[in-house]
């Protein structure tokens, strides 16, 4: 399942890193968006 929503998180969600953005300066909305993104593709690699 977690496999599913990485994939989907990949399609749909923006990219951050490659945007170049910092994290610092990240909004609240940025900062969870890269929260799920990292909680979804951490459960995917186990």
């Amino acid at each position: 399942m977690f496999k599913i929503l990485a994939h989907l998180n990949r399609l749909l969600l923006p990219s951050f890193t490659k945007q170049g953005l910092d994290l610092a300066k990240a909004k609240k909305w940025q900062m969870a968006i890269i929260g799920y993104r990292y909680y979804i593709t951490t459960r995917a690699i186990d």
